[in-house]
């Protein structure tokens, strides 16, 4: 829901330029996801469903 909310932002302070508006997203969303994101990449190639984890993300 946050991240809705944020999109919402960057939009209504760009209506006329949905670019800038998804570029200024953007800039603050991958680094405030980006240990999330390599968390997860950890879980599927070494938790406890691996191998199977990273075989379902590439299928």
């Amino acid at each position: 829901m946050f991240d809705g909310a944020e999109l919402g932002r960057a939009i209504a302070a760009n209506p006329g330029d949905i670019e800038a508006a998804l570029g200024a997203y953007e800039r603050e969303l991958f680094p405030r996801s980006a240990s999330v994101a390599a968390q997860g990449a950890l879980e599927d190639l070494f938790g406890a469903g691996a191998p199977q984890s990273l075989v379902d993300f590439f299928t």
